[in-house]
Formats: structure tokens, C-alpha cells, sequence
């Protein structure tokens, strides 16, 4: 049970409690009433907003469509008088621009691109809008008179900045392909940069705006002049040089000639360096023609509009290709007159420059890709005429060698080699550089039939450039050889010349060990050998038959030596003086005199004769002294011990030391 305290106490608390929810809840009403009030406030001014709010936008939005039709007629004078502005300002132009189009582009190409263009507007404008108005005309006259400033100032810029290329750096040019790797390749500006930014800037408008192609006959005909310039100073360079021991080669090109001739020893200067450097020179050119014509047209096109690039390009090259090709064909007709004179050698002239052009035709080809047929064909001509005159002489001059007249006051009084020989090897030995050349060049003529070569198909095919590279050695082999056959006969026939038939045998003798010698010391003996495998035998073997020839001219000493005719008798016996008598007319008419005699006639004789080749020389010698002193001295020793004479020194002139000394002195004029 509560205790009575305690209750009243929760009681009281209770009564608090509620006491002061009732103050809460009074508060809330009160609150609520207010926020009534403030509501119904708020409610009536917003519906007084309202009311006005609707007032306000009846009245703006009239004045609003008002406003807007008069920004939009606003609008619509400004684009009007904005029109007007634009079309009165083509009335303007040709006095706005009318200065600076009569003052010409030099110097301001931009700004005076820039008035044509409003030129050229004005012209647009007059035509669609007004055709028949006078303005029409001015600003097509103006207009016109620009463009003809544009090309002007094309021509005059081309024509002030286009320079040939100095002949030493075309050297370096065309040097620069057999340097090492790390040589920096040359290259050529032609124009300087911005220059050739205003040209290709004014070449691009004229394409475009001013309906214009004869800037491009302009074009080709400035660097056509200088291109031809520029190979025309490098010939000058050669041809300076002439006068000097040596040519003025660019530091890039030393020791890089290797279409030259055959080299030669140091010499004073003549006709044939000369030659030489007019070849070179040639040769020189046609590489400089592949390297400029290259950089023309990488120039070329990026100034010309692509469409007319091969057309412009093929009139560029013209004139420096046509005195080229003239330039070849004099060689050509040089090389003619030379062969209708018999001066075979001169062709010789033509194998390098063949060579070079066959090495060079690739590049050519590529070079001209494009262009018209004809000019495609020039250097294929030249080429085919080359070789057509080179085999044709070699044909004549094997013929030559084969004809050539046996003239007595022509012949070696010595026997020493005759001049045919030494210039039919010689003109051998110069085809060495040129293999494959006069190959193909004999090639070239189908020669295999006069050669009795057998056509391979896998060899050969419908174009004669096409043969194999073994083909052509054969076909070389087989042409040395018919010439060395025909040099054989002739020297053969010459030898009968000589009434002396032991200076004919060392004649042939020295002619045939020449030309041993010069095929062995070359590679000549390797070519013949290709078709004549035994050659170097057969020379050996005909040397040899020389030899015996000529020994047997002693057979006359020998015989007054041998024991034919003499008297037999015994060793030590006592001869009577009949027989000794007898022995004693023997020695005296077939022995010793005529020994002596004939040892004398012989060596007086033959000391004048030659034999160049010293290993040779003295094993003729050697053979000669153990061939006369082994008989003479077995004769001797036979007759030592018979006493057919008180006096034998009467009869044994020479001791055989000096028969042999004698025979030493052979073939030696200084003795």
C-alpha cells in the first residue's frame, strides 16, 4: 500500500504535468490563429498580384510585338545599306587597286594576290549583276593587267634566279654514287626557298584563276637554257684541263673513273689526252644529264600542275638530250672515217662510252618514263648505232690483220716483232676493259653465224641486247682467236720475205713468244682459252719449230767437223805422208777453214739479228754453244794425238772458250 505522503507528492507532480500541457496547447492555438490570419493575408495580396500581374502583361505584350517588328525592319535597313556598302564598293576597286596593280607584284606578292582578288570579284559581280555597265570593263582590263604582271614577274623571277650548276658541284653529283655511306648526298636548290614559294604561289594562280598555260612554255624554256648551260660549263671544265697533265676533278670524283680508257703512263700533253678528256668529258656529261634531269624534275613538280608534268618536263629536257645525242653521233661518225682510213684503234673511242651508256640506261629509262616515245628512243638509237659501228670494225679489223701486204721495206731488218703484232695485241689487250661490251656489240650483229657458234635458245632471244653474258665471251673468244689465226698467217707469209731462212724462223720466233707473252701476262689467254683450250700449246709447240728451224742454219759449221770424208786411221799409227797429206787438204778444205770460216760468216750475221725476249735470248744462246762446241770439241779431241802437222795452230784458229764467246755475242747489236 501507498503511503499517503507519497501519493499527495504524485498527485501534485501530476497536476503540474498537466498544467503545463495545458499552457502548450494554449500557445498552439494561439500560434494556429495567427498563421490564419497571416494566410488569409497572404492569399489576399497574392490575388491582388494576381489581378495586377494580368493587368500588366494585357498592357506589355503589345508593346512587346511592337518592338520586335521594329528591331526586325531595323535589321533589315542595316542589311540593306550593308548590300549597298558591298556593291558601291565594287565601283571602287579599280580606283582602290588600280596602283598597286601597275606597280607589279615584286616584293608584296600577297598584297597584290589580295587585290586581284577583289578585282576578280568586281568582274564576277558586273557580269551576273550588270554585264553591259562601263566598271565591267575597267576591272576586266584591270584584272587582265594583273595577270600579266603575275606572269611577267614568273619569268622575270626564273629568269634573275635560275643559274647553271657549277661544274664542280655536278662532279660532286655524280660522284656522290660511289662514296661510302656516310658521304652526304648533294643536293642541288636550284632556286633559293623563298623565291620558289612566289613561283609556285603565282604558278598556282595562274592554273586556277587565270585560265593561263603559257607560264609553262615559259618555265621549260628558262631551265632547258640552263640545264644545257650547265652541262655545256662542265664540257668547258674538261676542256680546260686539256692543257694540264691532269684533269680538275671535284675532290668527290677523284679515283672514280671507271668508264675511262685503259690507263696509260704519265705523258706529255697531245692529241690523245685530248682524246681522252673529250671522252671522259662525254662520259661525264651523260652521267650529269640522269642527275640534273632528276632534279629538274623533282623542281619541276612542284611548280607545274600534274596533268601537264611529263608533257612540260619532256620539252625541258630537249635540248640538252638532242646535243647529246648529236654529240654521240659525231663520235659515231668520227669513229666511221677513222675505220674507212683503216685506223681501227680510233673505235676503241667508243667502247667506253658504250659501256657507260648500256650501265647508264636503267636510270635513263627512269628518267624519261613519261615523255614521248621518240625521246625514250634517243639513246636506244645511239646505242644501237655504236654498236653497229663498233662490230662493223672489229670485223675490218680483223680482216686487216689478215690482209695487211707483206712490204719488204716494211719487214724487221733484225727479225725482231713486227708492228702488225704489237698492234694487233695491243687492240686485244684495250678490248680487255670492255668485255661484255664487245660482246654484246658482236652480239649485236648476230655474228655467231660468221663464227659457226651455235645459237643456244636459252641464250638468246628475239632482241640480239638480250644474249647471255656467256654467250657474249664465247662470241669474244672466238673473234680474238680468228684474229690471232689471221695475225699467224700473215706473219707467216711476211716470213718469206727474208731470202735468209734462219732470220724468218726467229722472226716467227719472236712474233709468236710476243704474243705468248703478251696473252699470258694478261687475261687474254684466259678468253682465248674459253673456245681454244690447247692455244698456250700450240704457241709453245710453233716457238719450238722456230727454234729447230733456226738451229738447222749451223748445220753447215757442224758438217766440216763430222767424220764424213775424212780418212779413217788408227789412234797413234803412223801415218804416211800421203796420208798426211791428205788429212792435211782435208782439214784445210772440209774441216777447220770451212769451220772457221762458216763459225765467222754466222756469228757476223746473226749478232745483228734481235731476239728481245732475254730468257729466251740466252737459251738460244745456250743451246747454239752446247750444240758447236760439243761437235767441235769432240773433233778436236779425235785429231789431238794424230801428227798429220809440225805446225796444228795453223789449222786450230779458236779454242772452243772461244768459239763459245763468240756464240755468246749473239743477237747483240751493242757488242
Amino acid at each position: 500500500m501507498i503511503p499517503t505522503q507519497d501519493a499527495s507528492a504524485r498527485k501534485k507532480e501530476i497536476d503540474e504535468k498537466l498544467r503545463q500541457e495545458q499552457d502548450t496547447l494554449s500557445f498552439i492555438r494561439k500560434n494556429l490563429e495567427k498563421s490564419d490570419q497571416l494566410t488569409k493575408g497572404m492569399v489576399s495580396i497574392l490575388s491582388s498580384f494576381e489581378s495586377r500581374l494580368m493587368q500588366l502583361e494585357n498592357s506589355i505584350i503589345p508593346v512587346h510585338k511592337q518592338t520586335e517588328n521594329l528591331q526586325r525592319l531595323q535589321d533589315n535597313v542595316d542589311k540593306t545599306l550593308s548590300c549597298m556598302d558591298h556593291v558601291i564598293s565594287y565601283y571602287h576597286v579599280a580606283k582602290d587597286t588600280d596602283k598597286i596593280i601597275k606597280e607589279g607584284p615584286s616584293g608584296r606578292l600577297d598584297e597584290y594576290l589580295a587585290c586581284i582578288a577583289k578585282i576578280q570579284k568586281a568582274v564576277e559581280y558586273f557580269q551576273d549583276n550588270n554585264p553591259d555597265s562601263p566598271e565591267l570593263n575597267t576591272v576586266k582590263a584591270l584584272f587582265e593587267k594583273g595577270k600579266e604582271l603575275l606572269e611577267a614577274e614568273f619569268q622575270s623571277l626564273l629568269t634573275r634566279y635560275s643559274k647553271p650548276v657549277p661544274p664542280i658541284l655536278i662532279l660532286d653529283l655524280i660522284g656522290g654514287e660511289d662514296e661510302l655511306d656516310t658521304q652526304e648526298e648533294v643536293i642541288l636548290d636550284h632556286l633559293p626557298e623563298t623565291v620558289l614559294q612566289d613561283i609556285i604561289c603565282i604558278s598556282g594562280w595562274l592554273v586556277e584563276y587565270g585560265r593561263n598555260q603559257d607560264f609553262m612554255s615559259v618555265y621549260f624554256q628558262i631551265r632547258s637554257s640552263q640545264l644545257d648551260r650547265s652541262l655545256k660549263s662542265l664540257k668547258e671544265h674538261f676542256r680546260k684541263s686539256s692543257s694540264s697533265l691532269g684533269v680538275l676533278y671535284s675532290p668527290a670524283v677523284q679515283n672514280k673513273r671507271k668508264d675511262t680508257p685503259t690507263k696509260k703512263p704519265p705523258k706529255r700533253p697531245g692529241k690523245d689526252d685530248v682524246l681522252d678528256i673529250e671522252i671522259d668529258s662525254y662520259i661525264h656529261c651523260i652521267s650529269a644529264f640522269v642527275k640534273l634531269a632528276q632534279s629538274e624534275y623533282q623542281l619541276l613538280i612542284e611548280v607545274i600542275p600534274e596533268h601537264h608534268q611529263k608533257r612540260t618536263f619532256d620539252s625541258l629536257i630537249q635540248e640538252a638530250l638532242d646535243n647529246l645525242m648529236l654529240e654521240g653521233d659525231n663520235i659515231v661518225s668520227a669513229a666511221r672515217r677513222a675505220i674507212m682510213r683503216h685506223d681501227y684503234s680510233a673505235v676503241l673511242t667508243i667502247f667506253p662510252i658504250l659501256k657507260h651508256l648500256k650501265q647508264t640506261k636503267p636510270d635513263f629509262d627512269q628518267v624519261l618514263q613519261g615523255t614521248a616515245a621518240s625521246t625514250k628512243n634517243k639513246l636506244p638509237s645511239l646505242i644501237t648505232s655504236m654498236e653497229t659501228t663498233g662490230a662493223k670494225a672489229l670485223e675490218e679489223f680483223a680482216d686487216s690483220i689478215k690482209n695487211d701486204p707483206d712490204k719488204e721495206y716494211n719487214m724487221p731488218k733484225d727479225g725482231t716483232v713486227h708492228e702488225l703484232t704489237s698492234n694487233a695485241i695491243l687492240f686485244l689487250q684495250q678490248l680487255l676493259d670492255f668485255q661484255e661490251t664487245a660482246g654484246a656489240m658482236l652480239a649485236s650483229q648476230v655474228l655467231g653465224d660468221t663464227y659457226n657458234i651455235p645459237l643456244d635458245p636459252r641464250e638468246t632471244s628475239s632482241s640480239a641486247s638480250s644474249y647471255s653474258s656467256e654467250f657474249s665471251r664465247r662470241l669474244l673468244s672466238t673473234y680474238i682467236c680468228k684474229v690471232l689465226g689471221n695475225l699467224q698467217l700473215n706473219l707467216l707469209s711476211k716470213s718469206k720475205v727474208y731470202e735468209d731462212t734462219a732470220l724468218s724462223a726467229i722472226f716467227l720466233h719472236n712474233n709468236y713468244n710476243y704474243t705468248l707473252k703478251s696473252l699470258e701476262k694478261s687475261e687474254l689467254i684466259q678468253l682465248v682459252s674459253v673456245t681454244q683450250r690447247k692455244a698456250e700449246t700450240q704457241y709453245r709447240e710453233l716457238i719450238e719449230q722456230q727454234i729447230l728451224s733456226y738451229q738447222r742454219s749451223w748445220i753447215k759449221v757442224t758438217e766440216y767437223i763430222t767424220d764424213q770424208n775424212m780418212p779413217v786411221f788408227q789412234p797413234g799409227a803412223k801415218l804416211k805422208d800421203k796420208e798426211r797429206q791428205m788429212i792435211k787438204d782435208k782439214f784445210k778444205i772440209c774441216g777447220l777453214q770451212g769451220f772457221n770460216d762458216g763459225l765467222e760468216e754466222l756469228c757476223k750475221i746473226q749478232k745483228v739479228w734481235a731476239i728481245p725476249d732475254k730468257d729466251q735470248r740466252d737459251a738460244i744462246r745456250q743451246a747454239q754453244k752446247r750444240m758447236i762446241t760439243q761437235a767441235y770439241r769432240a773433233f778436236l779431241q779425235r785429231y789431238t794425238n794424230v801428227s798429220f802437222t809440225k805446225n796444228p795452230e795453223k789449222y786450230h784458229k779458236y779454242r772452243p772458250e772461244q768459239v763459245e764467246a763468240m756464240i755468246e755475242r749473239l743477237f747483240d747489236t751493242s757488242a
